[in-house]
């Protein structure tokens, strides 16, 4: 019997089907978690994946970094399960970025088999960054850890489920390692619960469309991608581009840390050498070498043509290298919790590769981090233990045809800054200010978006307070003649007056009631020459109140058109 062929239109029929099995999994997911990270700021994804491993359709609003754990779950699964041994009802989790296939241990992984027949379709998979994962400190995300025991519970590939029936062993050893274990119990279910949903909607499709008629598209969907992507890798002049950028630091010892990158471009193929990056690190900035290629993919889909399909046939087209014990190809027991920082340096090296290849695509350096801030302690009036974990947005940098956006999550942490009314419903804190701060954008043609300040402060009761920041040492640069963005900062003040910078990446750290933590993030990168901002565009930035005239004075040599 031969293997069905299936149309263009019928593939995008099931296409569009199928995407919809993400997106409404996404939101299912979204409105029956417990933490505010998950149904306040949306940290999690959902995807289908065929029975090769490969990813097919993952949700639009879900986070692109979480493509590689995905990605490195089903390959770890597939590695150690033997698709004899995989079974209707099974329900496969893991974590871990060295056994697992993860990036960072807070992303917990989540996969079911789905089965038409008797016969595996392929899976349907979601993923949720916990605000606990166990390990040293609350949040399990701080800086000064180096090792990946000190970041918390690691788990392999393992089955939480076998045929249906919940391993309860299993489940109780993982929620008496992470705190706040009612919470976590409660995304845990979400995500169960978002999977069993998947799974109801992937069947109904193959009541209509048999399981060989899905194959076939799954294969068409991701050979259609690939040859678009492809499409677009010609746009490129070939030639071989270079670019390098820092991190800040490690939170540990290492100061500056440099990523390199040479990117070969010929036809269709693109090559990216990070070779001479530094060493892996002792502190936790380090990533795996599959996190490192969703970034490179992300930076490349978003530059080339963003409407193309985030699925395998993106990964396929990208060749992406890094030498085994680098800081973007880091092993056993390396620390990675902050990989996500890394993530977006690694985006900025990219960008700034493409530069010269592609000016009218890429943008200033945006804010370049991913700040986080934790509160941990005990609710003064119930007595029981919470965990605040955030991170937020900076400035975005500017474009070739307009400015770059103010306090946003940037390229691959699609999340959402939490709503001040979320804040302190959930939790014994004070937010007393949030806003945009002024001047930190970077001037040029097209300014850089603008950092964002909010200063929080504990209600009745000491907590921990945990920060990790990055370009906080160093600035988001600006492109073709463009300034730099400001850095970020974390200060402590008291009732008193008494203010003083914190370390950029702190350990654990005492806040009391008569306390506050500010936390700046920072701003962005402009695009081209400030001497060619237009009239409107100067007269803009006065009346809005973002820029001082100081700023304008210095950066535009006037503070108000005609002056």
């Amino acid at each position: 019997m031969n293997a069905p062929n299936p149309d263009p239109i019928t593939v995008e029929i099931i296409l569009n089907a199928l995407q919809s099995v993400t997106d409404e999994s996404f939101v299912a997911l979204m409105k029956s978690a417990y933490s505010t990270n998950i149904k306040e700021r949306h940290d999690h994804s959902t995807a289908i994946v065929d029975k090769r491993g490969r990813l097919v359709v993952q949700a639009a609003n879900a986070i692109p970094v979480h493509v590689a754990s995905v990605l490195g779950q089903m390959e770890a699964l597939l590695a150690k399960y033997p698709l004899e041994e995989i079974h209707e009802g099974d329900v496969f989790i893991a974590n871990d970025p060295h056994e697992g296939g993860g990036t960072h241990l807070p992303d917990v992984a989540f996969a079911m088999p789905v089965f038409i027949d008797g016969a595996l379709l392929g899976f349907v998979c979601n993923l949720a960054h916990h605000a606990d994962i166990g390990g040293a400190n609350p949040g399990s995300m701080s800086g000064g850890m180096t090792e990946i025991f000190q970041e918390g519970l690691r788990i392999p590939v393992i089955k939480l489920y076998r045929k249906g029936e919940l391993q309860s062993d299993m489940f109780e050893l993982i929620l008496l390692n992470v705190r706040v274990r009612e919470e976590r119990k409660g995304d845990y279910n979400a995500q169960l619960a978002a999977l069993h949903y998947a799974e109801r909607r992937l069947r109904a499709i193959a009541v209509k469309h048999p399981p060989a008629m899905l194959d076939a598209v799954f294969d068409q969907i991701i050979h259609r991608t690939e040859g678009r992507m492809r499409d677009a890798v010609r746009t490129i002049p070939d030639g071989t581009y270079t670019f390098k950028d820092v991190m800040d630091d490690d939170g540990v010892e290492t100061l500056l840390v440099e990523i390199n990158l040479t990117v070969t471009i010929a036809g269709d193929q693109a090559k990216f050498d990070f070779a001479g990056t530094a060493p892996q690190t002792p502190g936790n900035i380090n990533i795996p070498l599959h996190g490192t290629k969703a970034a490179v993919c992300y930076a490349m889909k978003a530059m080339l043509d963003s409407e193309i399909p985030n699925n395998q046939g993106v990964l396929d087209t990208i060749e992406v290298t890094a030498p085994p014990g680098t800081m973007l190809s880091c092993v056993s027991p390396a620390a990675v919790a902050s990989r996500a920082h890394t993530s977006q340096r690694i985006i900025d090296v990219v960008i700034g590769a493409m530069a010269d290849a592609l000016p009218d695509k890429v943008i200033g350096a945006a804010n370049g981090a991913n700040s986080m801030a934790v509160f941990t302690g005990t609710h003064p009036e119930t007595g029981e233990d919470y965990v605040y974990l955030e991170t937020l947005g900076g400035g975005m940098g500017g474009r070739n045809d307009r400015d770059g956006k103010d306090g946003v999550q940037v390229h691959i942490t699609n999340t959402s800054n939490l709503p001040v009314e979320a804040i302190e419903m959930e939790y014994p804190l004070l937010v007393e200010s949030y806003g945009l701060i002024p001047d930190t954008g970077g001037a040029g043609k097209y300014r850089g978006g603008l950092g964002l300040r909010r200063v929080v402060r504990p209600l009745g009761h000491t907590c921990l307070f945990n920060g990790v920041g990055e370009r906080f040492r160093t600035q988001p640069w600006g492109i073709f003649g463009a300034h730099e963005g400001a850095s970020g900062s974390f200060h402590l003040e008291t009732d008193a007056g008494d203010r003083r910078q914190l370390e950029h990446k702190t350990g654990n750290m005492w806040l009391h009631a008569d306390e506050r933590v500010i936390v700046d993030t920072p701003g962005a990168g402009g695009y081209g020459d400030p001497a060619e901002r237009d009239e409107a565009g100067l007269e803009e930035d006065v009346g809005s109140g973002k820029f001082s005239a100081g700023y304008m004075a210095k950066h535009y040599g006037k503070v108000a058109p005609g002056e």
